[in-house]
């Protein structure tokens, strides 16, 4: 059955093939073919229960284009961070632009590693400073509902080291610890990532987590 989710995945999955074509090709032609599929894209996107018309996804996507290695078209990065407490509870936000409860979470800044984000994250979003543990996946934001355009989320544990529970005044709408059994609802979707979670912080040690490739990639259906 045809979901939301597939429109909006091959919509931006077209847009990406053309802004790259865009940034690389010198030839007229093959422009004007690219900026066609661009415009074939923001159609389907504009289908996707989106607010936005057609012309404004082709004005956003255009913005993007670049030329040559920089304007090859690549899903965001965000760094994700799971956090535990000397009394194995999950340390949590609920984001101010949707109001669902999630981890601490952040874009990538140039200049930072990894690493280094997910514990700015952590300190800026909620007050607590923490160490980073162990790597603990990396998931496809769009599959899996977090975003509606292309982000990888890299995950990281972490462990509370010190600080207090202050929410940021503009990124989030609450700030808490939780045990399993007293999950704050809504809670972000691709509800997996709660088990690894808590896996993770009772010692576990589960396997890395990733989006497994499915066959064919645009027609099969994807279950977190």
């Amino acid at each position: 059955m045809l979901t939301e989710a597939d429109l909006i995945r091959w919509s931006e999955a077209l847009a990406g093939i053309a802004r790259t074509g865009l940034g690389f090709t010198e030839s007229l032609y093959e422009r004007e073919r690219y900026e066609e599929v661009l415009a074939v894209a923001s159609e389907i996107r504009s289908r996707a229960s989106d607010p936005h018309d057609a012309e404004h996804h082709i004005s956003e996507w255009m913005k993007q284009v670049g030329s040559g290695v920089p304007g090859y078209a690549t899903p965001k990065v965000a760094v994700g961070a799971i956090v535990g407490n000397d009394d194995g509870a999950l340390l949590l936000i609920k984001r101010a632009d949707s109001g669902v409860w999630l981890y601490p979470t952040g874009w990538a800044d140039i200049g930072y590693s990894p690493a280094e984000i997910a514990v700015k994250e952590v300190h800026e979003e909620t007050g607590i400073e923490a160490e980073v543990e162990n790597f603990l996946g990396v998931l496809d934001g769009v599959r899996r509902g977090f975003t509606r355009f292309p982000a990888y989320s890299l995950l990281f544990q972490l462990r509370a080291i010190g600080g207090v529970l202050n929410a940021h005044p503009l990124e989030c709408a609450g700030v808490g610890w939780f045990h399993r059994d007293e999950l704050p609802e809504p809670l972000a979707s691709g509800g997996e990532w709660i088990d690894h979670a808590y896996d993770a912080l009772s010692d576990e040690k589960p396997p890395t987590l990733f989006d497994e490739p499915r066959n064919p990639p645009w027609l099969a259906e994807f279950t977190p």
